[in-house]
């Protein structure tokens, strides 16, 4: 199947399809007890993400399951400043714990220069992702390459780790704009070659994640989020024309008409957002992504069901990819997976 005929690249790029398209933020993970399996020879999460072999079968074993319309590589958004020569390491019941950078000495430490080199695994990763999709068959099934959104990946590096406000982040924000403004640019630049670079080692579609953007007030939310998102959208666009860009800028509110108006091609939505709304705020040729209750799958049954058949009807007669408003949860049951694809692909 060619590239303009795979129903999720056919969506981003406007087309109203029904049933609609379907994949899961998190789709490969720990809800699968053959992911787990894995987890369970590499505790290392960095080392899995670099390892092209166990990558790519993390990549594709929901898509075996599921024959989901999307497969995202597996990565994870930190891997830019581990690219970057910023120390990373993954704890168990912590997260991702980082040296919080707080000054111009600790940007002026990170390495744009050794990024390609770094990343180059998860390029074998995308490679073989793509061969895997084509060698076992899942021809309608397109593949999404993604990076974190620079202020969201700023926001870990500042603060060190995952934080409930990021209050660090954002004082520094505030009290020293051109400092902040540094490390962005930094960030933008180099998520636009990483970027880059998976598109030319076979991505189709990509995806920004900006968690955590919904912190932010109006006039940060254009300087912080859409500005540096703007920069990335025209850079990829001078290479790569055509190419579907997704972008998730996690309670975004009433900044997603804004953010959508860059040139993105769908935006996703958190599980917060009104439907009727976001109809408001979005352009009818911008797709909507969105935007289920990860519980609601966990839930299962009615509550699943009922949940799913409110967003179709929702969101019937224009441009939408059915997703999750976050990520799976690890206590999701594949088998209530398997329950929401068969309900979404009824229609």
């Amino acid at each position: 199947m060619s590239d303009e005929t795979k129903p999720l690249l056919r969506v981003l790029r406007g087309e109203t399809r029904w049933p609609p398209p379907i994949w899961l933020m998190r789709q490969a993970g720990r809800y699968l007890p053959e992911y787990r399996e894995i987890r369970a020879k590499v505790p290392d999460f960095i080392a899995l993400c670099t390892t092209p072999s166990l990558a790519t079968e993390v990549t594709l074993q929901p898509i075996r399951r599921y024959r989901f319309d999307g497969a995202i590589l597996f990565s994870d958004i930190l891997m830019l400043p581990w690219a970057l020569g910023h120390g990373l390491a993954y704890k168990e019941g912590e997260g991702p714990v980082l040296p919080p950078l707080r000054d111009a000495q600790g940007i002026a430490a990170l390495r744009p220069e050794r990024v390609a080199d770094a990343v180059a695994p998860i390029m074998e990763t995308v490679r073989g992702v793509r061969a895997g999709l084509a060698r076992e068959g899942f021809n309608e099934t397109a593949l999404i390459g993604f990076a974190g959104g620079p202020f969201t990946v700023a926001c870990y590096m500042v603060e060190g780790g995952g934080s409930r406000d990021f209050a660090a982040t954002r004082v520094m924000a505030y009290r020293e704009p051109a400092l902040f403004g540094r490390l962005l640019e930094v960030l933008t630049e180099a998520t636009i070659s990483y970027l880059l670079a998976q598109i030319d080692a076979g991505a189709e579609a990509l995806m920004l994640f900006d968690s955590w953007a919904g912190i932010l007030s109006p006039p940060r939310f254009r300087t912080c989020v859409i500005a540096p998102t703007q920069r990335i959208v025209a850079r990829i666009r001078q290479r790569h024309a055509t190419i579907p860009l997704i972008g998730f800028p996690r309670l975004g509110g009433s900044m997603i008409g804004e953010y959508a108006a860059i040139g993105i091609n769908a935006v996703g939505l958190d599980t917060s957002m009104k439907l009727a709304v976001a109809h408001h705020l979005l352009p009818a040729n911008v797709a909507m992504q969105g935007n289920l209750d990860p519980l609601a799958v966990v839930a299962g049954g009615k509550a699943l069901a009922d949940e799913t058949h409110l967003i179709l009807r929702r969101m019937r007669g224009r441009p939408f990819v059915f997703n999750l408003g976050h990520g799976i949860v690890p206590q999701t049951p594949p088998a209530h997976v398997a329950e929401l694809t068969d309900l979404v692909r009824a229609g």
